[in-house]
């Protein structure tokens, strides 16, 4: 038994957290803010074989960029493996991550959720496709790698969360927008762990003001003007995103940071992407990534 899953990876440019629930109710914590997702992401192939004489029922693998932990893979299997007696099978999991790790683009998410459609398709679970998604929300929580994004990328697109939740529970609200073009830098990683723990006070009281301001204008280029704000209000622009971000504005194209990681983003009419990119190709021992939004969220595809 195969199967592949794709989720893509997702930004946020700013959100408030609700972490305050009892911690054995998963589903219901996450985040309320906005963000979108990218055609690029996580590209995830179950195999399921008969059990031979390994000592682990499953192996993990990584493609592409790396990421050192496996902890949500290892969460989501351990729940699927709760719905029936697959004590006989051995699960080869790989992961094609086609984004850094850790840069403030979902990727943990991402794994999350597309691992737990492949393996809902090749165990033939058949579960609802909210009960698939509350299993990868449940993980990426549980394992403190994000809280907003399974719940956006599950839905694709460029997003309002305005309810909290795994879906099913949280609630999104999708803007529409001309044909964009988002390029990306992407210098260094940031802990999102640490991150929470350390600043989330500071975070809520802007955060759900500004969803309510985007669900006003449900403008893009406000968003972005917004995400900068956010940024430095919290205080995680670094000296190199701020001559980013100070360049591009000099040059009239306005830009966003992704959260948490030290990354930039500009969401710009395809017919300006040279622009962009002749500002950001300067600066050496960098990422940079040209994508679009993935208006589709996460899916299994055909093997």
């Amino acid at each position: 038994m195969e199967a592949i899953a794709f989720c893509p990876a997702h930004i946020t440019g700013f959100f408030t957290a609700r972490l305050e629930d009892d911690q054995d109710n998963l589903e219901k914590l996450g985040s309320r803010g906005a963000g979108f997702s990218i055609n690029h992401g996580v590209t995830t192939k179950v195999t399921i074989q008969r059990k031979k004489e390994q000592k682990l029922n499953y192996k993990i693998t990584t493609n592409g960029y790396q990421s050192d932990k496996t902890d949500v893979s290892e969460f989501v299997l351990h729940e699927f493996l709760k719905l029936g007696d697959f004590s006989k099978n051995f699960f080869e999991i790989e992961h094609n991550i086609s984004v850094p790790v850790g840069y403030g683009l979902g990727s943990s998410g991402a794994v999350a959720l597309s691992l737990s459609y492949a393996l809902d398709q090749a165990l033939q679970t058949k579960l609802e496709k909210t009960t698939i998604g509350k299993i990868a929300h449940n993980a990426e929580v549980n394992c403190k790698t994000g809280l907003g994004d399974v719940l956006a990328s599950y839905h694709g697109g460029f997003e309002i969360r305005v309810k909290a939740g795994a879906p099913g529970i949280g609630h999104v609200e999708k803007i529409s927008t001309e044909k964009i073009s988002i390029i990306m830098i992407c210098f260094s990683p940031i802990s999102t762990n640490k991150f929470i723990k350390e600043r989330l006070s500071q975070i809520n009281g802007l955060g759900g003001k500004m969803v309510n301001q985007l669900l006003e204008s449900k403008d893009y280029d406000h968003f972005q003007d917004m995400s900068i704000e956010f940024a430095k209000y919290v205080d995680v622009m670094t000296p190199r995103m701020q001559k980013i971000v100070k360049e591009l504005a000099s040059n009239n194209i306005k830009c966003g940071i992704a959260l948490f990681g030290e990354t930039v983003f500009s969401m710009i009419p395809q017919k300006e992407e040279s622009k962009v990119l002749d500002v950001l190709e300067k600066y050496s021992d960098v990422i940079i990534i040209k994508s679009e939004l993935d208006n589709n969220g996460a899916r299994v595809l055909d093997n």
